[in-house]
């Protein structure tokens, strides 16, 4: 009888000991995890509400698993008068796209352009992300994009060459990086800039790739209304008719309606895509060569709101 208490002592002593160990255990994992959750740098959101500031590309990417439906559309020129509607009876340029976030840090995505029939893949990664403790004081967000055309060449039947006749020849591609900041609640601004490279140019004189360096930014009036603007300054000579080209350039204001952001714009490009509008903007803004557009972007959530989501 002695040794059966004994022995009963001594199970619930070991029973007792290995709940305080696994007590003690939870505990430290507890501490462990509160500790790196402090030590996790707390990033600046919202530098800008959406993937573009207006046409450029912004600092923002879309959250893990989810999707952004876009529509872009230009309508025609302010000075083709009032016959035209002032340019809303076109020729309009749309351009629809899906932009999917693989992680909260990088974007896929894909579109078509009514303009030059173009069919576009991108990919958006950023690189470093301001903290709010200022120890990283900007954003610098990198895109590149693929282009192919799959308009037929207007002038083949004239000369009797197809200039697209290797499939090379149809694409471009694009490269864009942005240094950003936000730099108050409602003030947020950025260095965009670009390189385009085109595998064929329409004259042997010309360039393959162009250069041109911009600036945009956004200020925040009221809590769902912002205004945007943007500009860009074409670097390098690339083609003997670089004067019948124009620099970039485009104000607006972005209305947040819950899961939609509506962007109301003024910009002299035609084209969405950067390796259109950064080397072939032909409208002259001094001149009436103004374009009302707008950018729909519809956010889907298809799984985790990931933590550097935009929205």
């Amino acid at each position: 009888m002695k040794h059966f208490i004994l022995t009963g002592i001594t199970l619930l002593f070991c029973l007792f000991g290995h709940a305080q160990v696994d007590s003690m255990q939870l505990m430290m994992d507890q501490m462990a995890a509160e500790e790196a959750k402090s030590a996790a740098p707390d990033y600046v959101r919202a530098t800008f509400k959406t993937t573009r500031v207006i046409n450029f590309p912004s600092c923002e990417t879309i959250g893990k698993k989810m999707l952004d439906f876009r529509i872009n559309h230009r309508f025609g020129e302010l000075n083709t008068g009032v016959k035209n509607a002032f340019g809303l009876d076109g020729p309009a340029g749309i351009r629809l796209g899906l932009d999917y976030g693989v992680t909260d840090w990088m974007t896929v995505g894909i579109g078509r352009s009514s303009f030059e029939k173009l069919i576009d893949g991108a990919v958006k990664v950023r690189v470093l992300r301001q903290t709010t403790d200022g120890k990283m004081p900007l954003s610098v967000t990198y895109q590149g994009t693929m282009n192919y055309t799959v308009q037929d060449d207007p002038n083949r039947n004239a000369t009797g060459v197809d200039r697209y006749q290797y499939a090379t020849s149809r694409m471009s591609y694009s490269n864009s990086l942005t240094l950003s900041r936000k730099f108050s609640e409602n003030f947020s601004l950025q260095i965009n800039a670009f390189h385009v490279h085109y595998n064929l140019v329409e004259r042997a004189s010309d360039k393959n790739d162009m250069i041109a360096v911009g600036i945009s930014g956004r200020y925040k009036l009221t809590k769902r209304l912002a205004l945007t603007f943007e500009y860009a300054r074409r670097v390098n000579k690339y083609t003997e008719r670089f004067d019948d080209f124009y620099d970039p350039m485009g104000i607006g204001i972005d209305i947040e309606t819950g899961g939609h952001v509506f962007q109301l714009h003024f910009t002299n490009a035609y084209g969405v895509n950067e390796a259109q509008f950064v080397p072939y903007t032909r409208a002259n803004p001094f001149d009436g060569g103004i374009r009302f557009g707008f950018n729909i972007s519809r956010v889907f959530t298809t799984g985790h709101h990931g933590e550097g989501s935009t929205w």
